[in-house]
């Protein structure tokens, strides 16, 4: 099993990416809000507290979305493509990042202990 983590800055895709999830198989999936480090500080290189006073002041400061699931390996594939589909590829700029990890162990994952 693998621990996929997809960073998504154009969150107008969760939905869609999300129900392709589902139509794969992948069941389950955690999703939160996240910043990047490139959105706390701004282009200009501020020290992070300009970046936080920023965010305060205008209120439309961004977020993404950062979506972690569980997976078999085997489904990895599929879900990249899913995603690549929906997005229109991770590899243009500023859209998202996914990696993986193993996962060496896990508990409570589809009601069942491994």
């Amino acid at each position: 099993m693998i621990l996929a983590v997809l960073i998504l800055n154009e969150v107008e895709y969760l939905d869609d990416i999300l129900k392709g999830f589902v139509d794969i198989g992948i069941k389950g999936a955690t999703v939160f809000d996240s910043t990047g480090m490139a959105r706390v500080i701004g282009s200009s290189g501020d020290i992070p507290v300009y970046g936080l006073l920023r965010r305060v002041l205008h209120p439309e400061y961004e977020t993404n979305k950062t979506i972690l699931t569980v997976i078999e390996e085997a489904q990895y594939d599929m879900m990249k493509k899913k995603i690549n589909d929906v997005t229109g590829g991770l590899s243009k700029p500023d859209s998202g990042i996914l990696f993986t990890l193993p996962v060496l162990t896990s508990e409570g994952i589809g009601g069942k202990n491994d």
